[in-house]
């Protein structure tokens, strides 16, 4: 073979060579400019069944610049047989964003960024699960109404990023955690900005505390069209509403690139109960939510990697807290 075809053939190979690495190299260039965030796998990658439920362009939380639809408000003031109009509903939200930031306090996707959140129930199943450096590794962990901490660090861990309740589960909040309120009625919205101000003096169901310690700058309201979207979507309208532990799981989904879930679920007994206190009635079962069907789409969620669910004790019956 003359010198000339071998430096033919060695050029016709390079390039070839170079064709495929650079191929190579444009698709991952591309792969990582697309991709919504820099965790293994994001949430918001294509899945037709999660795609079918999840909306990005729900608006989780409330803000001055957002207005509900009458027609949302009208199904949210069914949830707790709300008697008040939509125009004292929009006054009692301007009253609330002359006190709370205008804008919820929200990191953002970015490419270069892997949102890790922890999202921890109040399941009983937690109990000697030894879940807490697991949770406490996570950039955002969120508690759900008064899930106890001390005392209980070896399984629910330490840290708190975001503390989701409403007004009948108040509880003081740190200064760098984020009170998250989920309100079902307009009463819900005037219990916040009473609770840093004048004090609450109304009345509900339930006895609520007139004052709340928090970080006002940290404060964060649920959309009631999210409430209406998780009941919709997600539940495919069953229950009368989604309970708080589901909602809470579903914001996360919105919020986070990675979410872990824990303290979800019947105990090892197969009751619904919560891990710091002893269980007094047996028959309340997860009461007018829709327990079953919310753990069949927590269930489903994991098969699709969308979540990674830490089940603590095997549950044996589908209960959501």
């Amino acid at each position: 073979m003359s010198t000339k075809v071998r430096v033919l053939l060695f050029l016709l190979c390079f390039s070839a060579i170079c064709l495929v690495l650079t191929g190579y190299v444009s698709q991952n260039y591309h792969l990582q400019v697309t991709s919504p965030c820099s965790c293994e796998k994001c949430l918001t990658e294509h899945d037709p069944w999660f795609m079918q439920r999840f909306n990005k362009s729900v608006e989780p939380f409330l803000s001055a610049k957002y207005h509900l639809s009458e027609d949302t408000f009208n199904w949210w003031k069914r949830l707790q047989f709300e008697k008040g109009s939509f125009s004292s509903y929009k006054t009692t939200v301007d009253k609330l964003f002359q006190i709370f930031p205008p804008d919820p306090d929200l990191l953002g996707p970015s490419p270069d960024r892997c949102r890790s959140c922890a999202v921890v129930g109040n399941s009983g199943n937690l109990k000697g699960s030894r879940y807490g450096r697991l949770i406490d590794v996570h950039d955002v962990i969120i508690r759900i109404n008064l899930g106890h901490v001390k005392g209980y660090e070896a399984d629910v861990g330490t840290r708190t990023t975001h503390r989701v309740m409403y007004p009948e589960s108040a509880m003081d909040l740190d200064n760098t955690t984020h009170l998250v309120l989920v309100p079902f009625k307009i009463l819900d919205l005037d219990w916040l900005t009473k609770a840093f101000t004048t004090g609450f003096y109304g009345t509900s169901y339930a006895p609520v505390r007139s004052k709340v310690k928090a970080n006002k700058d940290l404060v964060m309201v649920v959309n009631p069209a999210f409430m209406r979207y998780t009941h919709d979507m997600w539940l495919q309208k069953k229950g009368r509403y989604p309970s708080t532990g589901f909602m809470t799981l579903v914001l996360a989904l919105h919020i986070c690139d990675e979410v872990h879930v824990f303290g979800y679920g019947a105990d090892k007994d197969g009751n619904w109960s919560h891990y710091w206190e002893k269980l007094r009635d047996k028959n309340f079962k997860t009461g007018q939510h829709p327990g079953s069907h919310e753990y069949g789409i927590m269930q489903e969620l994991a098969k699709h990697q969308k979540l990674k669910f830490y089940t603590g004790w095997r549950s044996v019956s589908p209960l959501v807290n």
